[in-house]
Order: structure tokens, then sequence, then C-alpha cells
């Protein structure tokens, strides 16, 4: 028993470095619409200012329309406009498919079938796009209604079930290659059946979620990876906030979206503890310096708080050191790569809207740089920090990490022993 134990732990002393260094692979990169354009030389503009910042994916967007069975010419041609671009600049380019809004989510056999069709016409006439996520925030209603049957039961989970899984099969019969992703869920909701805007919380939608996928009977997977909106509440709050009592779930509650996927797929042919996380959308606003203000319009709302430049740096810094410390995370993606010009939207860019960049481009590009290098360091972002050191060696001291900020724990000890069977 003892040599047995022995050569467990000699075991996970040499796995542990490498799943430090895996996780210092993620893909990073900016939610950025503005860069699909038809005019190749307004998509390359874009691309260029996204290599600029560090960044080496880009997430876009392709809406689907109800009767549309293939992509329309003019989505067409600006994503592979904007695909070409990012190619230039050495940019992979994500795509994600979805309805405009909760007036036309496919609900009904038919638009199922019209909206599967759409992506696979997608991938087929797009090659250069690897990754498509299907849906946006299913969970909430500005995407996806109803939310809830009239007896007060989960409608929105379901029903998105059965699209993923039929737009998973059409995508993979057109290019096996394609990571598929599902969820890209909000990280808050009311589960209030009775409350005017009605939604989901994400721990109330990855349940039903697995549920439904347990009630499907489907022997096969309906997502590649799964993907996540960690916003916090408002931009003054911190990506080390953690929520332990409610239904939401940010940046730092890492462990406990895993716990949710693990419960609702883990024993079934979808992967769930160890499936590929994409944090495919994270803004923090800042604050319009006077000298910029001629350059955007419109009023700031009361409830979006936005910090100073120097804040969304250190903000930004914290949320990719945390992301790529954690261990089933394959990409993360800032909104945006430059800011919206109405006040009313998001100012959470590494750049102006004119295109001049702020002081939080030179932190991002430098944090990008630490972790594609492997210079990040997780030891701090662990209460079990003996996974990165030798056996018979004190544990390196709990405190501040790059930069000489504190990071929270991130990671599961427990993942050190689930990590075994991943390599």
């Amino acid at each position: 028993m003892c040599r047995f134990l022995l050569a467990t732990l000699g075991l996970l002393i040499a796995l542990a470095p490498a799943a430090a260094h895996a996780s210092m692979t993620m893909q990073i990169g900016a939610a950025e619409d503005e860069g699909r354009n038809a005019d190749p030389a307004v998509a390359r503009a874009k691309m260029d200012l996204a290599a600029a910042a560090g960044f080496d994916s880009v997430r876009v967007t392709a809406i689907w329309a109800p009767g549309e069975s293939a992509v329309p010419p003019d989505q067409l041609q600006a994503l592979q406009s904007v695909s070409a671009a990012a190619a230039f600049d050495g940019i992979t380019i994500w795509t994600t498919v979805m309805p405009y809004g909760s007036k036309t989510t496919p609900l009904t056999a038919p638009a199922r079938k019209q909206f599967a069709s759409f992506a696979a016409d997608l991938v087929r006439r797009v090659p250069a796009i690897p990754y498509v996520i299907v849906g946006n925030e299913p969970n909430i209603n500005r995407y996806w209604l109803p939310q809830f049957t009239r007896s007060g039961s989960d409608a929105a989970a379901p029903a998105y079930e059965a699209l993923l899984a039929q737009t998973y099969d059409a995508i993979k019969k057109a290019s096996t290659n394609t990571f598929v992703v599902g969820g890209s869920v909000s990280p808050h909701g009311s589960d209030d059946p009775t409350n005017p805007r009605q939604t989901h919380s994400p721990t109330a939608f990855i349940t039903d979620l697995g549920a439904a996928y347990r009630a499907s009977g489907r022997a096969k997977p309906i997502m590649d990876g799964f993907a996540f909106h960690p916003y916090g509440e408002n931009s003054s709050i911190p990506p080390t906030e953690t929520h332990p009592t409610s239904t939401a779930i940010g940046l730092a509650d890492y462990d406990k979206l895993v716990g949710l996927l693990g419960k609702a797929f883990d024993g079934t042919a979808q992967r769930g503890s160890t499936l590929p996380i994409v944090y495919d959308e994270y803004g923090v606003e800042s604050v319009v310096p006077p000298a910029k203000t001629s350059l955007y319009h419109g009023r700031e709302p009361s409830t979006t708080k936005p910090v100073s430049e120097a804040t969304q740096g250190e903000y930004y810094d914290e949320a990719l050191t945390m992301a790529a410390c954690q261990p089933n995370v394959k990409a993360m993606f800032l909104f945006h790569v430059t800011d919206e010009s109405d006040l009313s939207r998001w100012q959470s860019g590494v750049y102006y809207v004119n295109g001049t960049p702020k002081p939080s481009r030179a932190v991002v590009k430098q944090t990008i740089d630490q972790i594609h290098s492997g210079a990040g360091d997780c030891s701090s972002q662990t209460e079990s920090a003996s996974r990165w050191v030798e056996v018979g060696k004190s544990p390196p001291a709990k405190g501040k990490g790059k930069g000489g900020r504190k990071h929270p724990r991130a990671v599961d000890p427990a993942d050190a022993w689930r990590l075994i069977g991943t390599f």
C-alpha cells in the first residue's frame, strides 16, 4: 500500500506542472462584431487593432432569422472578409450563431431544422472558422422566450437542449473537426416565473439542461465545450468576487461552475466536470476621460458603475490570470476590442472609439504575453499549493500574484486527482 501511495504521489507531482502549463495555453481574444464587415479594409483594420493588443482570437456573430437555412450573401461576405483579415494577423475566428432576440427564438421543429442547417452552411462555406458557439444567453428573456411554462417549470433549458443537439449533429455532419460550444449562459437570473423580466440563474439553467439531456436518452454529446459569461453585477465588481450563497456565478466561482457541469452531465455520453470552458464574454467599462468625451454620445446608465482606466486594466489582468489558472478553461474573450460610441452601451474595450489605445491595452498585452509564455504564477490561486511543489518542501506562501495583487483560490484541490484521468 505504501508503495502504491508513493507511486500515486509521484504521478501527481509529475502531472501537476503539466496541468499548470496546460492552463496557460488558453486562447485569449475579444468579442467584437465591428470587424465583421464586407469591406476587407474595415475588417483588416479591426483585426490589426486586436493583434496589437495581443489577442489571438476574435469572436463574431452570425445572426439567424426565421426561414433561413443558409447564411445570406451579406453575412457570408462579411464573415469571409473577417476570416481572411484574421488569418493575415494570425488570429482565430470564433462565431456565435444566434437569433437576433427572443422574438425569433427557434422553438418549433421546422425552426430548429432551419437554424441547424444555417449553422452547418456556415462551417461549410467559411471553413476558416473552426469554433462555433450555439445561441447566446438562452437563460434570459432578451434572447430566449418563453423562459417558463404556464405551470412555472423551466421551458428554456429543455428547448435549448433540443436546439443544441440538432445543431451539433448538423455541424458535425458538415465538418467533423469543428468545435461546437453550447451554453453561452448569462451569470445571473431570478428563477422567478412571476417576475416581469423572466430569467433563469446559471445554477438552475445548467441543472435543467443536464436533466433535459438525460431525459432525451441521447447516447452522444451535444457540445464539445461550454460557454459562459462571467460578468460582475456591474463594472465596479472585481473578478475576484465569489458567490458562495447565491445562484449567480462569477469568474472566481470556477469550482462552482465545474461542479454544476459535473452534476448535470457526468455519467452520460456528454462530458461534464472535464468539459472545456469558454468565457466568451467578460467586460469592465471604464470612465471616458474629458479629452475623449466628444467621441461619445448618449448617457451612461446609473447601474453600470464604470471604473477608472487603471482599474479596468487591473481587473482585466486579474481576470485573465485567474482564467489561465483554471484547468478546464480553453479560451477567454474580453468585450470588446474598441469602445462603442453610445454611452448607453459598452465602453469596455482596450481602445477608445477612434482606435487610440487606452492605458489598459498595455496591461492586457503584457498579461497575455506572460500567460502565453508560461510565466503566469498559479501558486497563489489554490489552497493546495503543494500541487505545484515537490514532496517534502514547504508550499509557497499564499498572497500576492503577478503585479503584486492578491488572487483568490480559483482551482479546486480535488482537480489534481481528477486531472490524472485527462492526460
